[in-house]
């Protein structure tokens, strides 16, 4: 096919098809009506020669061989969208957008505070939205533009994005100030002995740890499991479990709680913890803003 032979507004309905799955989400986006979109289908697939998108209770979902021509249709028109744009300025002295994050509950720990302390110095206008970054949508939702980054390890997300690190971690062992384990050093004995709190987050990436302890055959006594971080504090202060964390988790919490961190008897790896956003926005000004505000404030000032 010769690109001539082709409406290049097409593309933008294929596009918003891949996204949204509904033809009345695309016609509400692009300011169609729902025939005007059925009818721009019907011509992609009289273009391509396939169907292109099936209908099923899930919605408009995509053959194989659209699949095939997503990734480099999308970014396409990315490409396009940053030509067109690279003039447009983001003064974010005087925005009232509101920019929404994908993050874990310590991602909202860690970062939040400074974001915000930042925010209300350079852009009091500016608001924050977080989600998790396990939702099962954000590849979605940050193509379409519903999520403007994510931060953690989050290996789902590899075609049609970049990614860029802002930091690695070591895990530490967190405990109230006063155990019988407060010292300078802990031994996989001790480590094994005591009673711990474990956190169950397989899909934040940090759920690794568990899997990689019980491969190198240490043995700890799980008194107590909860379903995310924020809770970890409070319970540490007043007894005696033991939490494998990262360290500027813990560090985080250990002046507001009493508590302590020392360095983990076993030999875990380093979390690396990455920046993501959908090629899209590569150009987008107000999405380099946000990615500017996360390098300098965690990337570029982190030197360990």
């Amino acid at each position: 096919m010769d690109l001539k032979d082709l409406d290049l507004n097409l593309l933008l309905v294929f596009d918003q098809l891949l996204i949204e799955r509904r033809v009345s989400r695309v016609a509400e986006n692009l300011g169609l009506s729902q025939p005007a979109v059925s009818n721009a289908l019907a011509r992609l697939r009289g273009a391509f020669g396939d169907e292109l998108f099936l209908r099923t209770a899930q919605g408009m979902m995509p053959t194989a061989h659209a699949e095939q021509m997503a990734e480099s249709i999308s970014y396409a028109l990315a490409m396009i969208r940053g030509a067109i744009n690279q003039s447009a300025v983001f003064d974010p002295g005087s925005s009232q957008r509101t920019f929404v994050i994908g993050m874990t509950d310590i991602g909202e720990i860690y970062f939040l505070p400074r974001l915000l302390e930042r925010l209300a110095r350079d852009a009091p206008g500016i608001s924050l939205s977080t989600v998790r970054n396990t939702a099962v949508g954000l590849k979605e939702d940050m193509e379409a533009g519903r999520v403007d980054c994510a931060v953690g390890p989050l290996p789902q997300l590899k075609a049609g994005f970049f990614q860029r690190r802002l930091f690695r971690q070591r895990y530490v062992c967190l405990f109230r100030k006063g155990h019988r384990l407060d010292r300078r050093r802990m031994t996989l004995d001790d480590f094994s002995a005591a009673e711990h709190l474990l956190v169950v987050s397989d899909s934040t990436g940090h759920g690794k740890v568990d899997d990689l302890l019980r491969r190198m055959d240490v043995h700890r006594r799980v008194r107590l499991t909860v379903p995310h971080f924020l809770a970890i504090g409070h319970i540490l202060q007043s007894t005696d479990l033991v939490a494998t964390v990262t360290e500027r988790l813990a560090e985080r919490m250990a002046e507001p709680f009493g508590l302590r961190c020392i360095a983990h008897p076993a030999r875990l790896p380093d979390a690396a913890i990455n920046l993501f956003w959908h090629s899209k926005y590569h150009r987008d000004p107000a999405n380099q803003w946000l990615r500017g505000l996360f390098f300098d404030l965690f990337a570029l000032s982190d030197q360990r």
